[in-house]
């Protein structure tokens, strides 16, 4: 289920990768990445919490997080 106001995706490389699952945690001050054991979570309650910071994008590869604003059309959040 998406948020009201955006939406997460996380490539299949990057869902997989718990050293960067524990990067992704660390980074979001609103607590949507959730280290497991089988790699990256995310907290689907906490989406509408998102505050746009960009910390995600930023601390993931190019491409291996998206954050889509549902309220501009979908576009998606830039570095």
């Amino acid at each position: 289920m998406a948020g009201i106001f955006i939406d997460v995706e996380v490539s299949d490389d990057v869902r997989g990768d718990c050293e960067l699952a524990k990067k992704l945690q660390e980074a979001c001050p609103v607590d949507i990445y959730a280290a497991a054991q089988e790699g990256v979570e995310v907290v689907e309650q906490n989406l509408d919490e998102c505050i746009l910071c960009g910390l995600c994008v930023e601390t993931a590869p190019p491409g291996g997080v998206r954050v889509l604003k549902l309220y501009d059309g979908g576009a998606a959040l830039e570095r």
